[in-house]
């Protein structure tokens, strides 16, 4: 992928943050989603490129714009052909509620390198770069946490594990807690919480639980650009949810997920802040314009850029 595309995909960011920041502490969940989908459909359409949406918000049936299989750019046949995976507005209760840590997120590779992940909830494990490939669903918490403490050359009780506040989730915390581990609780983000792994600045260790499916294509994507592992395992919640995998192309539904089976071959993630968070800050205004703090990454070349960004209101409109 040509790597200036990154700069145009962080555009795409910036855009449904903005758009999706004036709705915070609103507690208008549903608006400020509508507000990112509606400002990076727009920045998207104006791309040079050949793109489909195959992580986006749901079935055509379900979603107006940015559905699955949607097409986008103005690219001809001689424009590369890409694929996206998307979350205009991840946090859309921290949004409505002011809290931190809400982004504006995309990630992008060549035709084909995506799991068509469908909408169902997702096992994951996330970890930094200290502990690639030590990790697998063979292991007990116990285990888990073990290991991630030997790597990182930490005791027990100094290991730090994010993990979202869900009543599903209610003895894997306990699990935890009997080990005398640091839980740090989330109610949204997790996307955002599998980056907090591999930022020493956060104090995050690993990421344990499940979250929605899509989000964890997206989190695998980023961790590529940042030298993290992740594995993934479908959680199926009804009959019909398998089928309609069946019908996406997952072959196996008890499959477990490497991160190179999730996300394959040369990828590119972008993120723009949409509330202050512990990587990025979110979108400030002022009289005449807004602020806004991004990271745009590469698997290739594992560089990672931080944009921050003065936006004049009349220069252009948000």
């Amino acid at each position: 992928m040509d790597r200036n595309l990154a700069l145009e995909f962080v555009r795409v960011t910036e855009a449904a943050a903005i758009s999706s920041a004036r709705w915070m502490g609103r507690g208008e969940k549903d608006l400020a989603d509508q507000a990112a989908v509606d400002a990076m459909r727009k920045a998207l359409e104006v791309l040079d490129v050949r793109g489909t949406v195959v992580i986006g918000e749901g079935e055509r049936d379900e979603a107006p714009m940015l559905y699955i299989g949607e097409k986008f750019g103005k690219g001809d046949g001689e424009s590369q052909e890409l694929d996206v995976a998307l979350d205009p507005l991840e946090g859309t209760n921290l949004v409505a509620h002011g809290h931190n840590n809400a982004l504006a997120v995309i990630a992008v590779a060549e035709k084909g390198n995506f799991l068509h992940a469908p909408d169902t909830y997702m096992d994951k494990i996330a970890v930094g770069p200290d502990c690639v490939g030590l990790l697998d669903y063979s292991m007990s918490t116990k285990e888990i946490l073990n290991v991630v403490a030997k790597a990182k050359k930490k005791k027990l009780s100094d290991v730090t594990v994010i993990i979202l506040e869900r009543e599903r989730h209610e003895t894997l915390i306990a699990d935890v807690r009997s080990l005398g581990c640091r839980i740090h609780l989330i109610g949204d983000g997790d996307v955002s919480a599998a980056i907090a792994t591999c930022n020493p600045k956060t104090g995050i260790d690993l990421l344990l639980g499940a979250g929605g499916a899509p989000e964890g294509v997206i989190s695998a994507a980023a961790l590529r650009c940042l030298g993290g592992d992740f594995i993934g395992k479908l959680q199926w919640r009804s009959d019909e949810e398998q089928e309609r995998a069946l019908k996406m192309g997952v072959s196996d539904l008890n499959k477990v997920y490497s991160m190179l089976e999730l996300a394959r071959g040369e990828v590119m993630f972008c993120a723009t802040g949409v509330t202050d968070g512990s990587w990025l800050e979110g979108v400030h205004f002022g009289s005449t314009g807004c602020s806004t703090h991004s990271i745009v990454m590469r698997s290739k070349t594992s560089t990672v850029r931080e944009i921050v960004a003065q936006h004049s209101f009349s220069k252009k409109k948000m």
